[in-house]
């Protein structure tokens, strides 16, 4: 690609705070790094990939309102977290993060345990207990 042809898209689901380097051949044939806030394609595939993620959090946000899991699946959602990820985070076994997805055993849990959940998702333990 041509340094002139490296798509400006102004219309990108960054709002124009991020921007991509491209490499591309100047008018001398040689690469060169050009900066690009991005392109058509791009920002559809991006919006439709949000969406589907919005979508998740907000069925996980039901799901803890509705009593079926506690919050910590929520926050996972909203954060993107797996449940190997988090369990290191917060210095526990998978099998251990998994039972604390259970509204009953996260309603016994320390104040210790809660904020290192907190920490992880950059809330307070208020936060971490009562979602909006």
């Amino acid at each position: 690609m041509k340094k002139e042809e490296v798509p400006q898209d102004g219309d990108n689901l960054h709002e124009g705070t991020f921007k991509q380097i491209f490499y591309a051949v100047d008018n001398a044939g040689s690469y060169v790094q050009v900066s690009s806030v991005g392109w058509e394609p791009e920002n559809v595939a991006l919006g439709q990939a949000w969406e589907e993620v919005n979508k998740k959090v907000e069925e996980a946000r039901r799901r803890v309102l509705a009593g079926e899991v506690s919050p910590i699946a929520y926050y996972m959602e909203k954060h993107l977290m797996e449940i190997p990820l988090l369990a290191s985070y917060v210095g526990k076994f998978q099998w251990q993060v998994k039972r604390h997805l259970k509204p009953a055993v996260f309603n016994k849990l320390s104040d210790l345990m809660l904020q290192r959940y907190a920490t992880a998702f950059k809330v307070s333990i208020a936060e971490l207990k009562h979602i909006k």
